[in-house]
């Protein structure tokens, strides 16, 4: 059997479950999952900062942003971009660079940031 027989196999109960999450073939698809504090009592204020400065990045396939549910004060945010420059360069973009200037004082700090390989998933190209 195959590397990749194996993972389908493996996963084939995950995929009778949500059979939208299959994709075929490798992913040229990038990632990202982090976790972001806020100083304390100011999670929803970044949370709206950060949400205006999403909007119209090229490239970017999905940006989730989550409270923490278990930590008042922190946020995680999934993202997909179609690939690695595509996130680089939505730093540079106006809309990003104004959500950073707002959000930076806000901010305590980052952990559990995590760089992923996407493959596809529901709003994601097949």
């Amino acid at each position: 059997m195959s590397v990749d027989r194996r993972k389908v196999v493996v996963g084939a109960a995950a995929l009778a479950a949500a059979p939208s999450l299959a994709r075929s073939g490798e992913s040229s698809m990038y990632g990202l999952i982090g976790k972001m504090s806020a100083h304390p009592g100011k999670r929803d204020e970044l949370l709206g900062y950060l949400l205006e400065g999403t909007g119209g990045m090229p490239g970017c396939l999905s940006y989730v942003i989550a409270k923490d549910p278990s930590d008042a004060d922190a946020l995680w945010i999934t993202e997909v971009w179609t690939d690695p420059g595509a996130h680089q360069a939505s730093l540079s973009l106006p809309s990003v660079q104004e959500a950073i200037r707002k959000a930076r004082p806000l901010i305590a700090g980052f952990s559990d940031r995590h760089e992923t390989e996407p493959v596809g998933g529901v709003g994601l190209p097949a």
